[in-house]
């Protein structure tokens, strides 16, 4: 299994200081690093949808798959809300950067697996992630930004439009 070749899956210099509301104290917000697994990141996305703990060695090597594709050409850029005092992940939320041919070779930004540990919901921080990753996807060329969500959770979305409906085949 490959080594990750760094701590964190992108330069964290690259998140916008200036995007959104300030994180309450006690939380720090940067990029997925290649220790998250032991602060909870598979136990965390259980809360979104089935994330069963494929452990140590298979999330390692997924983390390598994705920090290799990014040193290629930046691509995926995952966020965690990190707790100070406990040092577990309390929220994530992932941007993939999408090359096309339409829009002049123009960048799609893919907002996807937004997550907040539910003792921590109600305090904006899935809208603080996502402020944060449009201004990213911004910062990186995307000529938009799109995500899809649950109709019920579609008010939580202020700076989003309703653009259609996402459909599904599942293997």
């Amino acid at each position: 299994m490959p080594a990750p070749t760094s701590e964190y899956l992108f330069d964290p210099a690259l998140i916008p200081a200036d995007a959104g509301a300030p994180l309450p104290e006690g939380l720090t917000l940067r990029p997925l690093a290649s220790s998250d697994y032991a602060r909870g990141h598979l136990a965390l996305l259980a809360h979104l949808t089935a994330a069963p703990d494929v452990g140590q060695a298979t999330w390692s090597t997924r983390y390598s798959d994705l920090d290799r594709v990014n040193r290629a050409q930046l691509t995926y850029l995952a966020l965690v809300l990190v707790d100070d005092a406990t040092d577990t992940l309390v929220a994530h939320a992932t941007v993939f950067l999408e090359r096309k041919f339409l829009r002049n070779a123009g960048t799609v930004g893919h907002i996807e697996d937004v997550v907040v540990d539910p003792k921590m919901q109600g305090n904006k921080l899935g809208l603080k992630l996502l402020e944060v990753l449009t201004a990213l996807s911004e910062q990186c060329g995307a000529y938009k930004t799109i995500l899809d969500c649950d109709p019920k959770n579609e008010a939580f979305y202020v700076n989003y439009e309703n653009k259609g409906c996402e459909m599904a085949k599942y293997r």
